[in-house]
């Protein structure tokens, strides 16, 4: 008797219950090789970028930022790739729609604050040092 109801107990499917496992899920588990392969890629994108900064390798700044920010960009997919196995087939697509949302919404907040200070900048009343001192 007690080797059938641990025999019950254990079987989760009879009970419908996946205790954790993604059972009608395609989102799979990583392998070891999977891993080592975003980790290694994600110090690659790391040193990168330390290195164009240490090592000064462009004059401009800009170009610099510039690079930074696409590797940036370029580490984030890398993580999600490996590490948060995000596909276009798991959970049913949903979680490639609700990355796409919340890219929207960063570019439009991201945009909109720009062009918010951009516009103050721009629009700002010049004060002389004299006008700043008698401000309350």
């Amino acid at each position: 008797m007690s080797s059938n109801a641990n025999h019950s107990h254990h079987s989760g499917d009879a009970h419908g219950h996946d205790h954790g496992h993604h059972g009608g899920h395609e989102a799979a588990h990583g392998t070891f090789k999977s891993y080592m392969t975003g980790f290694v890629l994600s110090v690659i994108l790391t040193a990168i970028p330390f290195w164009l900064v240490m090592a000064k390798v462009f004059s401009d700044p800009a170009i610099t930022a510039a690079l930074i920010m696409i590797l940036g960009a370029i580490q984030i997919i890398v993580h999600m790739i490996y590490f948060l196995h995000m596909n276009t087939r798991s959970e049913g697509g949903w979680n490639m729609m609700a990355l796409i949302f919340t890219i929207v919404l960063v570019i439009i907040a991201l945009s909109g604050s720009l062009w918010v200070m951009h516009h103050l900048n721009a629009n700002m009343m010049v004060m002389s040092p004299e006008m700043m001192r008698n401000m309350p």
